[in-house]
């Protein structure tokens, strides 16, 4: 038995057996450097999922590592008992950088952890206690985590949280009017509204939504969606949580936060995965009026570890140093532009969408019927190119690309490359009939 064989078989045995794993046979991946992973066996892969949107600035980026190496040397652990300063200066660092008025931040490991907080949080400002979600989302694996989830293969146990209703998302491909963007008088929005009426008391807690829907299939709403929502919110006296684990810190282009895309503010943001490049760090980002709100005592063993603190710092302080903002964007824009040639190329993409280094693609047979066979097909084929990619959608069929932030042009060409020989290598079947 090879090693690797040797873990894969640990893997099995020691493991729960719905830990998933892409591949009808997983490499086991030994170090990361930049935009590459390799595995045991010394393959080479391109990344161009990032950990699931998590690392923003490369594998083992040296200022990441020398950085968490100098803090693991002085200080590991502490719990929020106790004050530490890489706690506090990035507590200040997110202020700043957060639209609006959020200057105030609790910290955790997970996004599941952080949306749970938010929750929570606008549970006890409002003292109301339902919630607005959306069809095709994804929140997390805790119970309030999974009854915010709209995605059957994520909502499992069968016993959720009640009080939580799930509104029609702006799902444009598949939108469930029947409709076609821009003729379409934003029903999904408007919808909203006679949800609350009708399945609510008339007095919501918070409407709770990703910018981009990320294990959705990177759902993007039309410019106008969330202005008219956050109105009919608003009527009804309900905040916005806005759930940022995926779109949050440059994934999207040029802003710090998916929503300013939206030009709406807010009124607690939670993030994770990419906030540090790796590490386990989570927020929950509100107003001072709101954090105060919460009324009695609270902890967070591991939220705002000192090292995982350090491993933010450092990565917001590359994101920006760089201007990896602007580099999102455009390289983003290189790797729509492919996409969508590809999408001309083979019928068999249904729908191009995403924005920044977040993009998606839907792949379909005739009259818009999910293939996720194919992408299974896609996948193989990448990943014999040494290509790595993501999946996602209610039915598998949607492939999310979301490099690091700090992939290059040549890259960008390289993946593209290996994405148009995977559709190629479909046959007859990459085009629909």
């Amino acid at each position: 038995m090879t090693h690797r064989e040797e873990i894969l078989k640990k893997q099995r045995d020691y493991l729960y057996p719905s830990v998933a794993t892409y591949y009808d046979d997983p490499p086991v991946m030994e170090r990361g450097q930049g935009m590459y992973l390799y595995d045991s066996e010394g393959e080479r892969y391109l990344d161009f999922f990032g950990g699931i949107l998590t690392v923003s600035v490369g594998h083992c980026n040296p200022r990441v590592t020398e950085r968490v190496t100098e803090q693991v040397k002085k200080l590991v652990h502490t719990s929020t008992l106790y004050v530490t300063e890489p706690q506090v200066l990035l507590a200040e660092r997110l202020a700043e950088i957060t639209p609006g008025g959020l200057s105030q931040t609790f910290f955790t490991n997970s996004g599941t952890e952080a949306d749970e907080t938010a929750v929570l949080t606008a549970q006890m400002f409002t003292d109301r206690q339902e919630i607005v979600a959306l069809r095709h989302s994804y929140s997390g694996r805790s119970m309030l985590a999974m009854s915010l989830t709209a995605h059957h293969n994520w909502r499992i146990g069968g016993t959720h949280i009640a009080g939580i209703k799930h509104a029609h998302s702006p799902y444009c491909y598949r939108c469930a009017f029947g409709r076609e963007y821009p003729n379409c008088d934003l029903e999904c929005a408007e919808d909203i509204e006679e949800l609350i009426q009708t399945t609510t008391s008339g007095k919501i807690a918070a409407f709770f939504a990703e910018p981009i829907q990320g294990v959705g299939g990177f759902i993007t709403p039309p410019p106008e969606y969330f202005a008219r929502v956050m109105e009919i919110i608003k009527n009804y006296g309900g905040l916005f949580i806005c759930d940022e684990v995926q779109t949050g810190f440059g994934r999207t282009g040029d802003h710090w936060f998916g929503i300013e895309h939206w030009g709406v503010q807010p009124d607690i943001i939670t993030c994770a995965k990419g906030i540090a490049n790796g590490a386990p760090m989570a927020a929950t980002v509100a107003t001072p009026e709101l954090a105060s709100a919460w009324k009695g005592k609270t902890i967070s063993t591991f939220g705002g570890n000192p090292v995982s603190s350090v491993a933010a710092l450092a990565t917001l302080d590359e994101i920006q140093e760089r201007d990896l903002l602007t580099h999102s964007r455009v390289n983003g824009d290189r790797l729509r532009s492919g996409l969508e040639a590809l999408r001309e190329k083979y019928s068999v993409i249904g729908d191009v969408r995403g924005m920044g280094l977040m993009q998606g693609i839907e792949v379909v047979r005739a009259d818009k019927v999910p293939a996720g066979d194919l992408v299974d097909r896609i996948f193989e084929q990448s990943r014999s190119k040494s290509l790595l990619i993501g999946r996602g959608g209610l039915y598998g069929n949607v492939i999310r690309i979301s490099p690091p932030l700090v992939v290059k042009s040549d890259e960008v060409d390289e993946a593209l490359e290996i994405l148009d020989g995977a559709f190629a290598s479909l046959g007859a079947d990459a085009h629909v009939g």
